[in-house]
C-alpha cells in the first residue's frame, strides 16, 4: 500500500482532492479491487447474483465505515471521497460500486433525518460490526410518481408492520440491513404527503421477508437488484430510520444522479484500462499504419485519446459534484444551485461512459469479439445504469433552467 491512490489512466486523471485520511482509506480500497474484486468481476457477472467475496473484501477494507459522521467516531468523509470510491469500484466491477453507492448514500441521509436515538446505534452496527445496507423502495406502479403501495402500519411497541412488494432492490439481497421505504396511512395529509413516507431497517431473515433472486438483467448484472416481499414483517422501533417531516431531504436526488454520474465514468475507465492490455498483448496493427504494435498505431492512439479525453471531463464535473454536495450540507449555496450542475455531470458522465465502453472494441480488431474475453459487460452495464432515469429529462430541465430561470423541485429524480 502506498498510502495515495493510484493513478486511473496514467496521467490523464489528475489526482483526486482529498484530505490525508481519505486518500489512505482509498489507497486501501485500490489494494483490495487489485486483489479481490477486479478478479472477481466476470465471473460475478457471469452469475446474475450478489457479489459475495468481493462485499465481504469491502469490509474488511473499511471503506464502508467512511460516511459515518466523526461525532460518532467515523471518518466523516467528504462527498468528493465517496464519489471517487464509486469510480474507482466502478472501474473493475460497476455492481459492486452501486451497492457501494446505494450503502454510502443510505448512511448519510439516515443519519440526517433519523431518530436521535438511533444514530449512535447505527454507528456501532457499521463501525464494530461491519454492517452493510441495501435499499428497498421502487415499486411496480404505472408511474414513478405513484404513491408507494407497500405499508407500514404503526404498531403500540412504536414499531411497524410492512405489507408489499418492492423491486429493483439495490443491495438488498444480501444486505445486513434492508432499507425499507413505506406509507404509514396515519401521518398521510394532501398538504404534505411526503410526511407519510416512513423508513425502517429491516435484518436479513426477518420472518415475513423474502427476497426472491429473480433479477435478470442485460447489465448490472450483480446487484442481484429483483423482487423482496413483506407479508407482515415485525419492524424493531429501535430500526425506526426516519421521522415524519424530516425526510426526505432535499438534495437526495442530486446526491443519487451525482453517483451514477461517477458510476459512468468509471466503467468508461474500465474498458479503456482493459482495452489498453488487450492492444498491448493480443491487437495486430492494421497494415497501412505501417508499425510492428497496435499500439504505435497512429489512428489507435488518437482515437484512444478521444474517448480518454472526454473521460476526464466528466470526470472533472463528477469531482466538482462533491464539492457542491459538501457545500450544500454547510449551507453554502442553495439548491438550484447544487442541482443543474449535477445534472450536467450526469449527462457528460452517461455519454462519456457509454461512448469509452462502446467504442473501446473499435480500437482493438476483431479478436476482441471473442466471449471469452468478456468486453460486451462494460458496455452492457453502463447502458443498464443510464436507464435508471432519463437522461433526457437532465437535459431538458437544464435547458428550462437556462431559457427560463426555472428552479428544480426538490425530488427522487430531479
Amino acid at each position: 500500500m502506498t498510502g495515495s491512490p493510484r493513478p486511473l489512466l496514467g496521467a490523464a486523471f489528475p489526482l483526486p482532492r482529498l484530505t490525508g485520511t481519505e486518500a489512505r482509506a482509498i489507497a486501501e480500497l485500490d489494494d483490495v479491487i487489485e486483489a479481490v474484486i477486479a478478479p472477481l468481476a466476470d465471473e460475478h457477472d457471469a452469475a446474475g447474483r450478489y457479489p459475495t467475496r468481493a462485499v465481504a473484501a469491502l469490509k474488511r477494507s473499511g471503506i464502508l465505515k467512511i460516511s459515518v459522521p466523526a461525532a460518532f467516531g467515523g471518518l466523516g468523509a467528504s462527498h468528493a471521497a465517496s464519489l471517487e470510491c464509486q469510480v474507482r469500484l466502478a472501474a473493475a466491477d460497476s455492481s459492486v460500486a452501486q451497492i457501494f453507492k446505494v450503502h454510502d448514500e443510505l448512511v448519510r441521509e439516515i443519519f440526517t433525518f433519523c431518530p436521535d436515538e438511533l444514530r449512535p446505534r447505527l454507528a456501532r452496527a457499521v463501525l464494530d460490526d461491519d454492517v452493510i445496507l441495501g435499499l428497498a423502495v421502487a415499486e411496480a406502479t404505472s408511474t414513478v410518481a405513484e404513491p408507494l403501495r407497500t405499508t407500514a402500519i404503526a404498531q403500540p411497541d412504536g414499531g411497524y408492520v410492512i405489507d408489499g412488494t418492492k423491486i429493483y432492490t439495490t443491495g438488498a439481497a444480501e444486505a445486513d440491513l434492508v432499507a425499507v421505504w413505506a406509507l404509514n396511512p396515519a401521518e398521510l395529509t394532501p398538504e404534505q404527503p411526503w410526511r407519510a413516507l416512513q423508513l425502517n431497517l429491516v435484518p436479513a431473515g426477518a420472518a415475513g421477508m423474502t427476497v426472491h433472486r429473480d433479477w435478470d438483467a442485460l447489465g448490472q448484472r450483480a446487484t442481484d437488484s429483483g423482487t423482496i416481499t413483506f407479508a407482515g414483517v415485525r419492524t424493531d422501533p429501535r430500526w425506526k430510520a426516519s421521522e415524519p417531516g424530516r425526510a426526505p431531504l432535499p438534495h437526495s436526488g442530486a446526491r443519487f444522479e451525482a453517483g451514477f454520474a461517477a458510476c459512468a465514468v468509471g466503467i468508461g475507465i474500465g474498458a479503456l484500462r482493459a482495452g489498453v492490455a488487450f492492444v498491448n498483448e493480443h491487437s495486430r496493427p492494421w497494415p497501412a499504419a505501417g508499425v510492428s504494435n497496435a499500439a504505435d498505431d497512429l489512428l489507435v492512439q488518437r482515437k484512444a485519446g478521444q474517448l480518454v479525453a472526454d473521460l476526464v471531463a466528466a470526470y472533472a464535473l463528477v469531482e466538482r459534484c462533491g464539492e457542491l454536495l459538501d457545500a450544500f450540507e454547510r449551507g453554502e449555496l442553495g439548491r438550484t444551485a447544487l442541482a443543474v450542475p449535477i445534472y450536467a455531470a450526469r449527462s457528460a458522465g452517461d455519454r462519456a461512459g457509454l461512448a469509452a465502453a462502446a467504442d473501446v472494441m473499435s480500437l482493438l480488431g476483431t479478436r476482441s469479439a471473442r466471449s471469452t474475453h468478456r468486453f460486451d459487460r462494460w458496455w452492457r452495464n453502463v447502458r443498464t445504469l443510464s436507464l435508471h432515469d432519463p437522461v433526457e429529462w437532465k437535459h431538458a430541465e437544464i435547458g428550462r433552467h437556462v431559457l427560463t430561470g426555472w428552479d428544480p423541485p426538490p425530488g427522487i429524480y430531479t
